[in-house]
């Protein structure tokens, strides 16, 4: 048997007046995942504990089976795993976005955009070396990630403050958030010596040309020390690959003893490489019982705001995704199941995550069940009233009948 989990990350929304009522789920054209549904059995799952955070870190490890309650420890120490980035016992890291802050005459910021305009990795990489000649002493390490997304590390602060992450607060002022960081003099020298470096820096001043949105501070959050998880083989008796775009996906991966499967055209938007998923996680089936594959982009068009994308990159993770390796595995002679979910809601009225259930397919291809679903989304999930409470009780419910096997 083999187990294929497909994530779209962040489809679910709210209905859209613009859409005539309906969510962009319910409006894309999405025939191989309503397929799914029909076929198979439609729940709605909470991925969010209560008390925690509505986070795609959280979310991905209960869709990997996992208890974020007991194994989850901040975001930015799973990204730093996935940079082969070794925490010491006092240190602490830091997810490091390069964002753009505006000020106002009297002196307010606000968060004009948490990806700094979707700054390019090359580009981004001048500048976080940069901070690194500038403020990379006494311990405090700068490592580029992609676009956006880099890591920070130092030694653990007892002052640091509770953090927020910067794409909740898109277009708002975030004065009091980065006041926070201020009462620590550790971090107060990092953010305020960041956005002086930044300003001038020529890869800004090529933006500002450009007319692209400068990369002029850095916003701290997801902070938090190694985790302890068993691994992925030990929770559930298989072996397992992931692949996906995002560091975070590959540091949960990482901790969780998954195969990594790089695929170097996947870039988390629009114009990642679907095809190149798509082969790497088929082939990962050669070697594993299990593959993941996660795609970020209805989740950044979510935090965007933009309808006409966050529909374009549904129809994409159905048509180039669900479709393509449903197919194939049809033509594989083992047996399977598969998982279509998605790890939370983005909706683009929000312009960040919602805590609420999601809808999640399970199809078996030994016994479809013909359930009677008349499409994948967020109003047919609910209406079949089928409700799982945590991720391990959905892979109690995806991997269930491993043991009936002939």
């Amino acid at each position: 048997m083999k187990y294929v989990v497909l994530v779209g990350d962040g489809m679910g929304d709210l209905p859209l007046a613009e859409l005539d009522g309906r969510t962009p789920l319910e409006a894309a054209a999405t025939p191989a995942m309503d397929d799914i549904a029909r076929l198979g059995e439609l729940y709605t799952v909470k991925t969010i504990p209560d008390g925690m955070e509505a986070g795609s870190d959280v979310a991905n490890l209960s869709l990997l089976g996992y208890r974020p309650q007991e194994f989850y420890s901040g975001r930015a120490p799973l990204e730093a795993a996935a940079m082969g980035v070794t925490l010491g016992p006092e240190e602490v890291a830091f997810r490091c976005n390069l964002v753009t802050l505006a000020e106002n005459n009297d002196g307010r910021l606000t968060m004009e955009d948490y990806s700094a305009g979707h700054i390019p990795s090359d580009e981004a990489a001048e500048l976080i070396t940069a901070l690194r000649a500038g403020l990379g002493d006494n311990g405090v390490r700068f490592f580029a990630g992609v676009s956006y997304r880099h890591l920070l590390v130092m030694p653990c602060a007892q002052e640091a403050p509770a953090t927020v992450p910067p794409h909740d607060h898109t277009g708002k002022d975030v004065s009091a958030y980065y006041r926070r960081y201020l009462v620590s003099p550790a971090l107060a020298r990092l953010m305020d010596g960041a956005r002086r470096i930044l300003a001038g820096h020529p890869v800004n001043q090529r933006r500002l040309q450009r007319g692209q949105r400068p990369a002029n501070a850095i916003w701290l959050w997801g902070e938090g020390r190694t985790p302890a998880m068993p691994a992925f083989q030990d929770l559930h008796g298989i072996s397992g690959a992931l692949v996906s775009a995002v560091d975070l996906l590959k540091g949960i991966a990482v901790c969780a003893g998954l195969e990594v499967l790089d695929v170097p055209g996947a870039t988390g938007y629009l114009d990642t490489d679907c095809e190149g998923k798509v082969a790497a996680a088929l082939a990962a089936l050669d070697r594993h019982d299990f593959v993941f594959v996660h795609v970020e982009a209805p989740d950044e068009a979510g935090h965007h705001g933009r309808i006409d994308e966050k529909l374009a990159a549904i129809e994409m993770f159905d048509g180039r995704i669900v479709a393509p390796i449903v197919e194939a595995l049809r033509r594989r002679k083992d047996p399977f199941r598969v998982l279509l979910a998605m790890d939370h809601y983005t909706p683009v009225s929000l312009l960040t995550h919602d805590r609420r259930p999601v809808p999640v397919a399970l199809f078996d291809s030994r016994r479809p069940a013909a359930c009677g679903a008349e499409a994948y989304h967020e109003r047919a999930a609910a209406a079949s009233g089928r409700y799982l409470d945590d991720g391990e009780a959905l892979y109690r419910c995806f991997l269930a009948r491993r043991s009936a096997e002939p």
